[in-house]
């Protein structure tokens, strides 16, 4: 009954609003993932890890009557709204995919990430317009925007009451079911024992707030992600002369005749998109909790940065997993699936050590996908109360019981229930930046016009959208 439910909202409702919103938004903001992409790269570049933003900082220093505060860099938010992207979805996530809908679900991977870059950015710009000032740093998501834009206390409500569920509770337990099972594979060792450990690595992490997490992610993402991209990079020059077998594979599995006959195109693209999806988060509601902590002059900004996540989670990670089950020929074999499938995939190229590689891996990926997602729940427990008690409450469940109950659960209720809940979450979202995207365009428009000028460092006034400027609080 589960599973009946999440495919048919999956297979008659999101993937329809998601391609339709990536085209919207693609459109609307003049193909802002492709035109802009190099000054993605120089964002990225110049934010650093100082914790200073140019233009935005020296106002704030020279301003008595604003607060100080720990400054949370473009790099750290990205890396955090990264480390959540890049888990489990990158390597089980992606291996399910092909497993249940054939290789033609990385073209539809691809597609979605091509298409979500745009709508990755434009809810992070409205994170960042919206964004209000906390104790320690920024503090925003789209439950903030939905209270401030849309004046919407019931929805803001509800957008946060489910990012809590879905992320601090149920993707928490996909990534610790993951990484056991991971761990299982490569060592033999013991669910429950793994479970511990987990949970008491992410309860130190979890208690010293975001600027604990960022550091960690700041570390962990660029040292996790250069590695598997190198591993595959090797994997994939080792077997260079089956690439064009492998392109052609994934085409005719997307589009082919036999497969339009057999049905299994359509199932290639639930799947692919469904995969996509969980991996980049693009329209989620998700990556904006983060995207808001960032101390940038420009909404624009992070709204960039963030775009590139998706780019770099599904185009380069996913990709890195998708050739390595495909080069190994694995893929149609009915026994494997998930992390498994990954790791049996990596030991035909690399021996032995490719399982051991994976758990490794994984156990980076999902990890810091725990902590990441863990503060996703924090700032929309922080939205909906100020009780100091009701944030350690959630930490002790999110990073606790949840971690320690993912160690022993089904595989499959979990996936699904994690499924459903991102479908919901995601409808949510994808109504409130399709009312508010208007914003983010004009702001795009400023963005661009400044840069034209020269202006290496664009700044944004809130003066300059009039109609709301009493509704932005940190500009």
């Amino acid at each position: 009954m589960l599973q009946q439910i999440n495919d048919f909202i999956w297979t008659y409702l999101l993937i329809a609003l998601l391609i339709l919103c990536g085209l919207w938004f693609t459109w609307k903001t003049r193909f802002i993932q492709f035109r802009m992409f190099a000054e993605m790269i120089r964002l990225l570049k110049d934010s650093g890890t100082t914790g200073k933003d140019s233009a935005s900082d020296s106002e704030h220093d020279n301003d008595p009557e604003k607060p100080k505060k720990k400054h949370i860099t473009s790099f750290q938010a990205f890396a955090v709204s990264l480390a959540t992207r890049v888990g489990t979805g990158n390597m089980a996530g992606v291996a399910t995919a092909i497993a249940i809908g054939g290789p033609g679900a990385c073209f539809w991977m691809w597609v979605i990430a091509l298409m979500g870059a745009a709508t990755a950015f434009v809810e992070s710009t409205l994170a960042q317009l919206y964004k209000r000032q906390d104790k320690d740093s920024f503090i925003g998501g789209p439950a903030y925007y939905i209270y401030k834009g849309l004046h919407s206390k019931w929805m803001a409500w509800l957008f946060a009451i489910l990012i809590t569920i879905t992320f601090g509770l149920s993707y928490n337990s996909i990534q610790s079911n993951t990484i056991c099972s991971a761990m299982e594979h490569a060592f033999g060792w013991n669910h429950v024992l793994v479970g511990i450990v987990i949970t008491i690595l992410a309860l130190i992490i979890v208690f010293g707030g975001i600027q604990r997490i960022a550091k960690v992610s700041s570390v962990i993402v660029p040292i996790m992600a250069v590695g598997y991209l190198l591993l595959a990079l090797f994997v994939i020059f080792s077997n260079i002369t089956a690439l064009p077998k492998v392109f052609t594979v994934i085409i005719d599995s997307a589009f082919g005749w036999n497969q339009a006959i057999g049905g299994t195109v359509g199932a290639a693209m639930m799947n692919g998109i469904k995969r996509g999806l969980f991996s980049n988060e693009a329209g989620e509601g998700s990556a904006p909790n983060v995207a808001a902590t960032a101390d940038v002059s420009h909404p624009v900004k992070q709204g960039l940065i963030q775009a590139l996540g998706v780019f770099t989670d599904t185009l380069v990670v996913c990709s890195c997993t998708a050739f390595i089950i495909l080069v190994s020929g694995l893929y149609d074999s009915p026994e494997l699936n998930g992390i498994q499938l990954t790791q049996t995939a990596l030991q035909s190229e690399v021996g032995q050590a490719g399982p051991v590689f994976v758990a490794v891996a994984i156990f980076l990926f999902a990890f810091s996908s725990i902590i990441g997602n863990y503060y996703y729940g924090e700032a929309n427990i922080r939205f909906m109360t100020s009780s100091k008690w009701a944030v350690h409450i959630y930490r002790v469940f999110s990073a606790g019981v949840v971690v320690m109950f993912g160690a022993m659960a089904s595989l499959d209720t979990v996936w699904a229930f994690g499924d459903i809940c991102m479908a919901v979450l995601t409808l949510v979202n994808i109504i409130a930046i399709l009312c508010l995207g208007k914003y983010v365009f004009r702001l795009a428009d400023d963005y661009s016009r400044q840069r034209k000028q020269g202006i290496k460092d664009p700044v944004f006034n809130k003066e300059q959208l009039p109609e709301i400027q009493h509704e932005l609080e940190a500009w």
